[in-house]
């Protein structure tokens, strides 16, 4: 086996280990045991149990399982037919509808840990107890799930062990794990007061002040960049019609994450009371259940017409933008970016801070292309993607993703896309440069998703690249070609950040809270030692304000070493102390975030300059020489 073949047999072994121990411990009788799968960092197992599992419970399971492993019992697998599995296990609920539920001609298996613990399994697993002895693990955490991950079905408890092959491993993953904790955005957020959560808006964060400056400091980069790109924002509606949903396919895939703005009720004669409806009665509109015959009378049902939905996504309204005219081929490429906010409806359990939310906006674009210039157009886009990720310091890797079984078009074109983007990334990063995620692209074609790395070395999907030959033909776009005949366009969709939310989010965790100077809320805090010394604090306040450098300032009459702590606590950058040499000398003392060093008596020129320049330049650094 290779490696990771290994970790999943060793963790999945474990797993049934876990089980053993749970119902050696509380008794058979009293737990129903679902299922055990392996994980990235472990395993966990689902129970019902006749009690709640607490903190305490911890280490009297891990005692126990140890004890299991010491036993060095042997792993016996059996394959037994549908009554046999059955009557084996008599009175577990979770496993007999495992059975049932089972293909006819499935093989059915199960392994017997000793005598005394039976699971049903594919397996495989260790052959003997005695190559667990040197496993190293840890019961991480125990939490509430449903069963089948069905909200209307019983409540479970989750009980997650960590596992790897020795003690210095699991040490270091615990490190890495409580590190994470440290950098966890929803804390540092409320710290650095940046956006907060209402249940009133579920998965739709308020962003406070400081945080609404950094959303603003992300947009304006992103829209410097693009201008040298050649893109031209655009901005549309944010709740449409059904039709507009109907049209680009939305309505058919992706409905049940839309939020939906019911239309007015009643039935209305559709050949009297609706003019030239009877020539649109029957486009792609309308349903069946839309009309009905009464008395001879069509009538036309008013409240299925007028749904609204708010957009989950902002390529049909770039489709319309497009089409509001006749295009020529030296138009193309035509580039739209749009920051929109964008709604899409989350099961309650899957939302996670800013990482998975209801409300949030991308960075996103629709560039309309000849096929010809699809190749050029993605080389530039990749060229974006590597100048905002490496302004974070991240690095990141490509992957292709291709058709989903839920797909709209012909499988021809999706071959055509697929191997066009396949072309590009080889050439880009080389035939062994980037992944194939098969099965995993969007319903109207393949893409390439951008993975980035942040500083603990976790991966994130931020970006994308979506090539489209479906949303043109469903929304009929066009251009004039050279020669005087029609043809269709190619769409790409792209973002880069991906959703503001979700990055903002992985930035906050990557950096710490200790954003480049560029990106912080507030850049520049601002402590007069006392009360005469405002008015030498608000020329300077003034003067950076001037030069578009977020600043803060401390009028009140509190202790100079508290006001220092505040700004300190809010991870400002730099903290200017001023006082009368200060005044006097027309200079600042600066205290330099993250080391206790004071660079006293810089010129407020020099310190405006090198402000200016950390923020031209994007700098991840800040400057301690001034």
């Amino acid at each position: 086996m290779d490696h990771e073949q290994y970790l999943q047999v060793y963790r999945h072994s474990l797993a049934h280990i876990l089980a053993k121990a749970v119902i050696e411990l509380f008794g058979k009788e009293n737990v129903q045991y679902a299922i055990g799968p392996q994980i990235a960092d472990g395993c966990y197992y689902d129970f019902v149990i006749n009690r709640n599992i607490t903190n305490e419970d911890f280490k009297p399971i891990e005692d126990k399982m140890r004890e299991i492993i010491r036993r060095r019992e042997p792993w016996t697998r059996k394959e037994v037919s549908r009554e046999e599995a059955l009557k084996l296990f008599e009175g577990q609920r979770f496993k007999t509808e495992l059975i049932r539920d089972l293909p006819e001609n499935e093989v059915i298996s199960v392994y017997y840990t000793g005598d005394d613990y039976v699971d049903l399994c594919r397996g495989p697993h260790v052959e003997n107890s005695q190559e667990l002895m040197g496993a190293a693990f840890q019961i991480r955490s125990v939490s509430g799930a449903y069963w089948r991950g069905d909200e209307h079905r019983d409540q479970m408890q989750r009980i997650y062990l960590y596992a790897y092959p020795s003690k210095e491993e699991l040490k270091q993953h615990i490190k890495m794990i409580q590190e994470a904790m440290e950098r966890d955005h929803k804390k540092i957020g409320a710290e650095l007061e940046l956006f907060m959560f209402n249940e009133t808006a579920p998965g739709m964060p308020y962003w406070l002040p400081r945080g609404w400056k950094m959303y603003q400091a992300l947009l304006k980069y992103s829209r410097e960049v693009q201008a040298r790109h050649g893109y031209r924002e655009i901005a549309a509606p944010l709740i449409n019609n059904k039709k507009l949903w109907l049209i680009s396919g939305h309505w058919a895939h992706y409905i049940n994450n839309m939020f939906m703005v019911p239309g007015v009720s009643g039935w209305l004669k559709a050949d009297a009371e609706i003019p030239g409806i009877m020539e649109n009665l029957m486009d792609q509109s309308a349903e069946p259940k839309d009309v009905k015959i009464v008395a001879g009378s069509v009538l036309y049902n008013r409240e299925n017409q007028d749904t609204m939905a708010a957009k989950p996504m902002n390529c049909p309204n770039a489709m319309l933008t497009y089409k509001r005219k006749n295009r020529s081929y030296r138009e193309l490429p035509i580039r739209y970016s749009e920051y929109d906010v964008l709604h899409r409806k989350e099961k309650s359990g899957q939302m996670n801070g800013l990482f998975r939310v209801q409300e949030f906006r991308q960075d996103d674009d629709h560039t309309f292309v000849m096929e010809s210039q699809i190749e050029s157009e993605i080389a530039d886009i990749i060229s974006i993607a590597d100048e905002i990720y490496g302004t974070f310091g991240l690095t990141y890797r490509a992957e292709l993703s291709t058709r989903p079984e839920d797909v709209m078009g012909d499988i021809e074109v999706w071959n055509h896309a697929e191997a066009s983007l396949k072309k590009i990334l080889t050439d880009k990063y080389g035939a062994d440069g980037f992944e194939i995620n098969e099965g995993d692209g969007a319903f109207y074609g393949p893409k390439i998703d951008l993975q980035i790395k942040d500083a603990l070395g976790r991966e994130w999907q931020c970006g994308t690249i979506q090539l489209d030959f479906q949303l043109p033909h469903n929304f009929g776009l066009t251009y004039q070609t050279a020669d005087g005949g029609t043809a269709m366009p190619v769409v790409i969709h792209r973002a880069i950040y991906g959703s503001l939310e979700r990055f903002i989010g992985i930035i906050i965790e990557h950096f710490k809270g200790m954003f480049p100077f560029w990106l912080n809320p507030l850049q520049v805090g601002i402590v007069p030692i006392r009360s005469e010394h405002n008015d030498y604090a608000e020329k300077v306040f003034n003067a950076l304000q001037e030069r578009g450098i977020r600043v803060e300032a401390d009028y009140t009459d509190r202790n100079m070493k508290e006001k220092i702590k505040t700004f300190k606590n809010y991870k400002d950058p730099y903290i200017l102390v001023l006082g009368d040499r200060e005044a006097s000398e027309g200079t600042v003392s600066v205290n330099i975030r993250g080391t206790n060093k004071q660079v006293q008596n810089v010129p407020l020129d020099n310190f405006l300059s090198a402000c200016g320049k950390l923020n031209r330049e994007h700098s991840l650094e800040l400057a301690d020489q001034f």
